[in-house]
């Protein structure tokens, strides 16, 4: 089909067979062409979190092994040798090694490297370059990612909570340092997580973006979301127009999505399609609607998800997460939710506001405040509205720390739910018994 060639690309294909349906989204957005066999190309994954501990839920969560390996494979046929695959997965524990080396290893990366003699790299044992951006604002990214002569980047087709929709550029945010990746939730209102993201579009390498739509997920970017399977691959040699794209597909205008918007803008391009051809499926023949927040009650001095309030929850207040949250408290966040939830026990808790984030302030009034990380508590220690403070400092928090301060706090969650949070995500596993269209053999290679 012909395009004009003054507009960007975007393929759209059902995923049908292996290697066969990568090969054609490839091939309709000419997105290898002109690749040189002796480029050295950098391919980045999503791998959002990992457990060391029974089976990872990973659909719609993490980049399905049988997409990567079919990019590597067509690599190899272009004769390219220097491929690595690079992640820097969110952890408990930043320093933690052997998670990211169990994930490697499941996901069949490491039998990738023995089969095809590429590389694969934890991005935090491996060095970073500071990068100023034109407003002054400064990240590390990975040194491998930026050296790259391309890159493939196979995010997951995804909403996220904080963002609408979670594709190719904020799947860039996973190659930057801990330090970088917390800068980014700034309490700056001005500065927040979307204009951050949008300034990657600075940097935008040079390579081909493939969203995995195998799996979807509504309500995400975690293992808490509802997961379809969609069927669906997204690619182009212009990650914005793959955005854009993949927000449609997913439900959303793109000016829906701050960042996109933010980041059309400072390329100087426009928000909608008007730069882009679409080949393969039609938009409007893929596209289904997938929330991206968590419902919360409207009502902010007893603010609480709905799920909570429909139990009958008094006498607290948890009010819905920020873009100033990060990442590392985000794990933890469900966790605490699920312990209050199994704690309730029908009697009306001592007026209780729990703070998390950055940029939260108490609500004058309530009799007890508890501050969930080191962010919040620095912002609020010295308050004089809160009446008796609860602190949780670490960054990111203990959980000891979290149920000695609610436990105090007259709300008896049990620590044996964060005794074993590396557990906790195998859970999530139940939900996907006995339905053959969720395959853990997509996430592996032979």
């Amino acid at each position: 089909m012909p395009t004009d060639s003054k507009k960007q690309t975007v393929s759209i294909v059902r995923y049908e067979k292996p290697l066969d349906s990568v090969k054609k989204v490839v091939d309709l957005s000419q997105g290898l062409d002109h690749l040189p066999s002796n480029a050295s190309v950098f391919i980045k994954p999503n791998i959002v979190f990992w457990s060391r501990f029974g089976i990872f839920p990973a659909y719609g969560v993490i980049t399905t092994s049988r997409v990567v390996e079919d990019m590597v494979i067509l690599l190899k046929e272009r004769g390219i040798e220097d491929i690595r695959i690079g992640e820097g997965i969110v952890l408990f524990d930043p320093k933690d090694r052997e998670t990211p080396a169990h994930a490697f290893e499941t996901l069949g990366y490491n039998t990738m490297k023995r089969k095809y003699g590429i590389k694969v790299v934890n991005l935090f044992e491996r060095p970073f370059e500071k990068i100023e951006f034109c407003d002054g604002t400064t990240l590390n990214f990975s040194a491998d990612f930026l050296k790259a002569d391309f890159v493939i980047n196979i995010p997951v087709l995804k909403t996220h909570a904080q963002t609408v929709v979670t594709l190719g550029i904020k799947n860039l945010k996973g190659t930057i340092d801990v330090n970088s990746r917390k800068k980014c939730h700034s309490a700056n209102t001005e500065k927040d997580l979307h204009y951050m993201i949008a300034r990657f579009q600075e940097i935008l390498p040079t390579g081909f973006t493939l969203i995995d739509g195998i799996f979807t997920n509504e309500r995400g970017p975690g293992i808490d979301g509802k997961i379809r399977r969609e069927n669906l691959l997204i690619g182009s040699r212009d990650v914005l127009s793959a955005d854009k794209v993949g927000a449609m597909a997913l439900g959303y205008d793109p000016s829906e999505v701050p960042y996109l918007v933010q980041t059309a803008h400072g390329a100087g391009r426009p928000v909608d399609l008007s730069d882009t051809d679409v080949v393969g499926e039609k938009i409007e023949a893929v596209a289904s609607r997938h929330h991206y927040a968590f419902p919360y009650t409207p009502d902010e001095s007893q603010a609480l998800p709905v799920p909570m309030k429909r139990m009958g929850i008094q006498g607290l207040s948890f009010r819905k997460y920020d873009l100033s949250m990060c990442t590392y408290c985000s794990l933890l966040n469900g966790m605490i939710l699920t312990a209050i939830s199994q704690a309730w026990q029908g009697n009306p808790w001592d007026d209780v506001e729990v703070l998390t984030g950055k940029s939260m302030a108490p609500t004058p009034g309530k009799k007890k405040t508890i501050l969930i990380g080191k962010c919040i508590y620095q912002a609020n220690k010295n308050n004089p509205d809160i009446s008796e403070l609860f602190a949780i400092k670490g960054c990111p928090p203990s959980t000891n720390q979290i149920v000695e301060a609610f436990q105090k706090a007259g709300i008896p969650i049990r620590p044996d739910i964060f005794e074993a949070k590396e557990q906790y995500p195998t859970l999530f596993m139940k939900k996907y018994e006995g339905k053959p269209d969720f395959d853990m053999g997509l996430f592996r290679v032979k």
